[in-house]
């Protein structure tokens, strides 16, 4: 990796893909939606300046915990634009997520602890299912993996749209009266 020199204050568009680990055709896609920002030279080639490889390593931290790229162009639009963000920006912004992020944790560990069962398919096979989802309730609640979709604590009758298939039982695979 190109070492950069203390005084060097801008970035070509290499430079930044080489430091960052993040392709030079993201790093355009990224300036396209408001993530980042370049100046142009006289010769119309880009300069990111130093604090552009912080927010590039925030948007890929970011994205790997799944946070959409509509939210952080708002996070960073929040930023300054001229001094490099702050250990206390970052908390700021990262606090914001974190009741969303715990609720993509219950799903997913929902999602890890219900994948042996019964996801509510729709495939009705008759070697699994016949006895996981009998006459096909959850078919009734739509299209898609109805049980890994709802968030826990959903399963109540008021909740659920239509009152859902275990709003009279606990089993929601349980033949209706």
């Amino acid at each position: 990796m190109t070492r950069l020199e203390h005084r060097v204050y801008e970035l070509t568009v290499g430079q930044l893909a080489e430091r960052s680990g993040v392709a030079v055709s993201a790093l355009h896609f990224y300036e396209s939606k408001g993530l980042i920002s370049s100046r142009r030279t006289a010769g119309n080639q880009r300069r990111f300046s130093r604090d552009t490889l912080r927010r590039v390593s925030f948007i890929k931290v970011s994205q790997r915990v799944g946070i959409p790229l509509s939210q952080i162009r708002d996070a960073l639009a929040t930023l300054p634009e001229e001094r490099t963000p702050t250990v206390a920006d970052w908390a700021r912004l990262s606090e914001a997520w974190r009741s969303d992020l715990d609720a993509r944790i219950r799903q997913l560990e929902r999602l890890r602890d219900d994948l042996t069962d019964c996801i509510g398919c729709g495939c009705l096979s008759m070697s699994k299912c016949a006895l996981a989802n009998p006459y096909d309730r959850l078919g009734d609640e739509g299209p898609g993996p109805r049980r890994l979709l709802v968030p826990k604590g959903a399963g109540d009758a008021e909740s659920r749209p239509g009152g859902g298939a275990d709003a009279d039982c606990g089993d929601p695979c349980a033949p209706r009266n």
